[in-house]
């Protein structure tokens, strides 16, 4: 199963975001995450508590944990600490790419993107 992705809640962006993140890491106590990730993305537009917890208990997730989940911001420290790892690598938003440890600053298309592993790849030692 893949890593969950570092948050960057845009506060600025959508006023939900930060709740949003949360829901996910709660979802993923739960062996969901990718789940409610994909959920929030396609709701986009419905993020406010009581759709997220309809998203929840579409997952089949124990309402109760996620709820505790939530109330308590189990998971608001760790969303702090990716919030400032983003900042400190000057990440402004999303999506962003890293090759061998460098921000890409270029177009983020297929063909740039995999030009610029294979140029890596070429200077590697």
């Amino acid at each position: 199963m893949p890593l969950p992705d570092p948050h960057l809640p845009l506060h600025d962006v959508h006023p939900h975001a930060q709740l949003a993140a949360e829901a996910a890491e709660a979802a993923g106590r739960q062996g969901k995450f990718w789940q409610m990730h994909d959920l929030l993305l396609t709701n986009q537009d419905n993020l406010e508590l009581e759709h997220i917890l309809s998203y929840a208990s579409e997952l089949e997730l124990d309402l109760d944990l996620f709820r505790a989940d939530l109330t308590t911001h189990d998971f608001a420290a760790r969303i702090a600490q990716d919030i400032d790892s983003a900042d400190r690598s000057g990440v402004a938003g999303t999506p962003s790419f890293f090759i061998n440890n460098h921000r890409h600053d270029g177009p983020q298309d297929l063909p740039t993107l995999t030009s610029a592993i294979q140029q890596t790849l070429a200077t590697a030692t």
